[in-house]
């Protein structure tokens, strides 16, 4: 069975390096577009994380599918996160500071995939990339606390936490160790 991959790929998207700058649904500012349909690149990482999670190998089809890719190996990281908060609210202050702490990408070393990813071309695509998966890391970290915390018990589901020892294409954005 193949792996999934994104279905939001048009001719009029924007890209950054090699990686798409598609729309999101999203309160953060940053320079992704407004997204005004139902569904965004999050909310379909979200919903084919636990199908995709398990392949070691995933073909790239498009520029879409690099996004997808980066927002799977994010959601990987929020989870080891979120295992260990006790309650919603200190999982939500986790992603927070996941989302906005310093991280590489694509071209810088300490970037897992710098052999999917072409680096940006100049210091403006630079800085328009580093914003661009900062609004998506923060956005990601908010609507997954959505999902993963039961509203009854305001304790993290075994049924996405049991996903935290999964690497998806054995990667990992965080370095070994952490």
């Amino acid at each position: 069975m193949p792996a999934y991959h994104s279905s939001l790929m048009s001719s009029d998207i924007k890209l950054v390096g090699n990686m798409a700058l598609l729309p999101l649904k999203t309160q953060f500012k940053g320079p992704a577009p407004k997204e005004s349909s139902d569904s965004d690149i999050i909310d379909e990482a979200i919903y084919y994380f636990k199908a995709n999670v398990f392949f070691k190998n995933y073909e790239i089809k498009n520029e879409a599918d690099r996004t997808l890719i980066y927002i799977t190996l994010y959601i990987s990281e929020c989870l080891k996160k979120l295992q260990k908060c006790s309650s919603r609210s200190q999982g939500e202050k986790e992603m927070y500071t996941l989302g906005i702490t310093n991280f590489p990408i694509p071209g810088e070393p300490g970037f897992p995939l710098n052999a999917m990813y072409m680096k940006p071309g100049n210091k403006q695509e630079d800085e328009t990339m580093r914003a661009y998966l900062q609004q998506i890391r923060q956005e990601t970290g908010l609507r997954l606390c959505d999902r993963v915390f039961d509203p009854q018990t305001d304790k993290p589901s075994k049924w996405w936490i049991c996903f935290v020892k999964k690497q998806f294409m054995n990667k990992s954005l965080s370095a070994p160790g952490q």
